[in-house]
C-alpha cells in the first residue's frame, strides 16, 4: 500500500512524445530546513554558487587534525601528565591519521584508489567531513569547505565505476529547483529510465531509501543538507552528490549542473 502522503506522477512538464520519469512527491509544510536558520533573506555571497577548490578543504581538513591533536595532548596533560601510555597511543593514533590523510591526497591527487571505499570515501572520510565543517565555520567559510569536501567525495566515488540497474538507482532533488532545471532532471530520468523522488526534509529522504532499497543514489542539494545526507547515508549505500546554485537564496529556484546529473546516471546504469 502507498504510505499516507506519498503519491506517485507524471511530469507533466514534459512533452508527449518525451520519455517520462516517475516522479514521488511528499507533501509537506514549506518551513526551510534548519541548516539555513540564520538566514536573513539577503543574497547569498557569489550569488549563491559557493564553487571552491579541493585544495581549500584539505587545508581546512589538516587544521581540523591538528586541533583534534591538541585537544588530545591537552586532555592527557591535564588527566594524566605521567601515564606514559596515554601519551605512546596518542603517538600511534596521530600517526596512523596522519598516514591515512596522506593516502586520501595521494587517492585523489594521484588518481590511484589506495585503500577499499569503507577504508575511504564511506569511511573515515566521513567522519572528518563533518569535523572540518565545524571548523571552517569558526572562519566564516563553512559552505565553501563543505562544496570543496563533496567535490572529493564525489571524485573518489565517480572512480569506482559502480554499475546497477535502472531500477536499482534513485534520484533524489529537493523541492526548490527551478522549473528549468526540474525539468532538465526530470528528462534526464526520463531517458534513463529511473525513478526521482522529491522530498523536503532528510528523513523523508531516508525513509523513501527504505522502502524502495536501491543500490545507489545520485541526490541534488545545497551544501548544508549534502553534508548531512551524506553522513546519514553514504556510509550504506553508495551516493553521489550534486550540489546547487542558490541565486535567489536557499530553498527557492535552485540550478545545477544537468550535464554532471547525466554523466553520472548514465555512468551508474552503464546505458
Amino acid at each position: 500500500m502507498t504510505p499516507r502522503g506519498v503519491r506517485v506522477m507524471l511530469d507533466a512538464h514534459m512533452t508527449a512524445n518525451a520519455p517520462r520519469a516517475q516522479l514521488i512527491h511528499i507533501e509537506t509544510d514549506r518551513r526551510l530546513g534548519h541548516e539555513w536558520d540564520e538566514w536573513d533573506g539577503r543574497r547569498l555571497p557569489g550569488n549563491g554558487d559557493f564553487s571552491a577548490p579541493p585544495g581549500l578543504f584539505f587545508r581546512c581538513a589538516a587544521l581540523t587534525i591538528g586541533i583534534g591533536m591538541a585537544v588530545g595532548a591537552a586532555l592527557i596533560f591535564l588527566l594524566g601528565p605521567r601515564v606514559a601510555t596515554l601519551w605512546f597511543a596518542l603517538g600511534v593514533a596521530s600517526a596512523a591519521t596522519w598516514l591515512w590523510f596522506g593516502t586520501l591526497l595521494l587517492s585523489f591527487y594521484g588518481g590511484v584508489l589506495a585503500l577499499p571505499e569503507g577504508w575511504l570515501e564511506r569511511g573515515p572520510y566521513l567522519r572528518l567531513m563533518s569535523l572540518t565543517s565545524y571548523v571552517s565555520r569558526a572562519f566564516a567559510r563553512r559552505d565553501w569547505v563543505e562544496h570543496a569536501a563533496i567535490d572529493v567525495y564525489n571524485a573518489l566515488a565517480e572512480r569506482r565505476r559502480r554499475r546497477v540497474g535502472k531500477g536499482e538507482l534513485l534520484v533524489l532533488i529537493p523541492r526548490c529547483l527551478s522549473k528549468q532545471a526540474l525539468d532538465g532532471v526530470l528528462a534526464i530520468a526520463g531517458r534513463y529510465e529511473v525513478p526521482v523522488f522529491v522530498a523536503t526534509r532528510g528523513q523523508l529522504a531516508r525513509r523513501v531509501i527504505r522502502e524502495r532499497r536501491p543500490r545507489a543514489v545520485v541526490a541534488v542539494a545545497c551544501e548544508r543538507d549534502m553534508m548531512t545526507g551524506l553522513r546519514d547515508v553514504a556510509g550504506r549505500l553508495p551516493v553521489l552528490g550534486l550540489t546547487m546554485r542558490l541565486p535567489n537564496g536557499p530553498c527557492r529556484d535552485a540550478m545545477l549542473d544537468l550535464d554532471v546529473m547525466e554523466q553520472w546516471v548514465k555512468g551508474l546504469v552503464g546505458a
